[in-house]
């Protein structure tokens, strides 16, 4: 096979290089300056913003409000409704094609051995255990990485661990800072604080990077495990394809929305606090689309919801582990979501559930540049 026009493998490379870096500076300007900038022009002090560790509360949620609440769990309903009454009918009417052939991995067993053990110690009050019991999240989502990785090699005998090894490594220091970019965004929204973290700024720093390089190889290592369920593919491959005949416009009034709503955010955060998990994904997708590549939302035009689907039902997946190891941890974080903040499952209110979706695709965005950045494309990760 050739690669025409004399673009040798290096030049390809080279290419997906600049583009990477372009729509990461874009991103990261976007996301580190808006919401300053509206906090310089509102006039509020900008000093709070970069308290380290992050430890005073200083912006006030508003009260639960049965109205806001109405109308948010009405929209998610119209949303999702769609989508679970295909998930419901696929699910019922699933058959096993073919029994699997592949063992769960050694070291698959190696993780559910060490996620039950950092379980029962995050979870218990042991006191020869207490200086390192703030610490059992790292462990545990590393078993919790383990696991869905041996569980995709027992669906089809592949996995991300063997089969792409150098974007799964690079997917540590990646979902680092792609997580320290959220917890940046909080600062000016105050959605999530937390407790029993008593560092120095720099141990914090270093424990928390830790922390949060797991999160992305466990969303997307879960996406892979789901995007080869034979139910996600039956319900999802061929589904309700959405036209939009003029997406390079919708692209731009995207990255204009999402300029403005950044500039606000700090402003009003009680009312502006979601674009804190749509804004990346905004920004992130209308430069791809801009750019003449495809990107995680491409294939529902045509009526391919896998990626999709698969991505916002791993964040979910996780999301439910997150809030679940979260509630009797003692390190942990709590919930100050406005007028929303009723029906706790765990620490997150009911419909704070909702912000997992646009995050999983995100993930998946993220993902997906540094796949390409890495192989030239992305990978295939659907196994028939």
């Amino acid at each position: 096979m050739t690669l025409g026009l004399n673009q040798c493998p290096s030049t390809i490379l080279k290419r997906s290089v600049k583009k990477f870096a372009f729509k990461f500076s874009v991103l990261i300007g976007s996301l580190l300056g808006f919401p300053l900038l509206g906090i310089v022009l509102a006039g509020l002090p900008v000093f709070r913003y970069f308290e380290f560790p992050p430890e005073k509360l200083y912006v006030h949620p508003a009260p639960f409000s049965w109205l806001f609440f109405t109308i948010c769990a009405l929209f998610i309903f119209a949303v999702l409704f769609p989508l679970i009454v295909a998930a419901v009918f696929n699910i019922r009417n699933f058959k096993v094609d073919h029994p699997t052939h592949f063992p769960f991995p050694w070291w698959g067993w190696l993780g559910l051995s060490t996620g039950t053990l950092f379980w029962m110690l995050a979870w218990s009050r042991f006191s020869w255990f207490s200086k390192f019991q703030p610490h059992t999240f790292i462990p545990l989502w590393f078993s919790f990485i383990l696991i869905v990785n041996g569980l995709c090699y027992r669906q089809n005998g592949h996995c991300m661990m063997k089969d792409r090894p150098r974007f799964f490594l690079l997917l540590f220091p990646l979902s680092a800072g792609f997580w320290w970019f959220f917890e940046y965004l909080n600062r000016f929204v105050q959605n999530w604080y937390y407790l029993g973290v008593h560092h120095s700024p720099w141990e914090y720093f270093g424990y928390a990077t830790l922390s949060f390089s797991t999160v992305l190889p466990a969303v997307l290592g879960t996406r892979d495990w789901f995007i080869n369920a034979p139910w996600i593919k039956r319900g999802f491959g061929e589904f309700v394809p959405i036209r939009c005949v003029h997406r390079r416009i919708l692209a731009v009034f995207a990255l204009v929305v999402s300029a403005v709503g950044l500039a606000g955010v700090g402003v009003w955060p009680n009312y502006l606090f979601p674009l804190l998990w749509l804004s990346s994904l905004l920004i992130i997708v209308s430069l791809q689309e801009l750019q003449g590549e495809n990107h995680i939302l491409s294939n529902i035009y045509y009526g391919d919801w896998r990626q999709v689907i698969s991505s916002a039902l791993a964040a979910i997946f996780c999301g439910w582990f997150w809030e679940m190891w979260n509630y009797y941890s003692l390190a942990k974080w709590e919930y100050r979501v406005p007028f929303v903040h009723r029906f706790q499952i765990f620490e997150m209110p009911l419909l704070g559930y909702a912000g997992y979706i646009p995050f999983g695709l995100a993930c998946s965005a993220v993902g997906g540049i540094l796949e390409k950045m890495i192989y030239g494309k992305r990978t295939e990760r659907f196994i028939p």
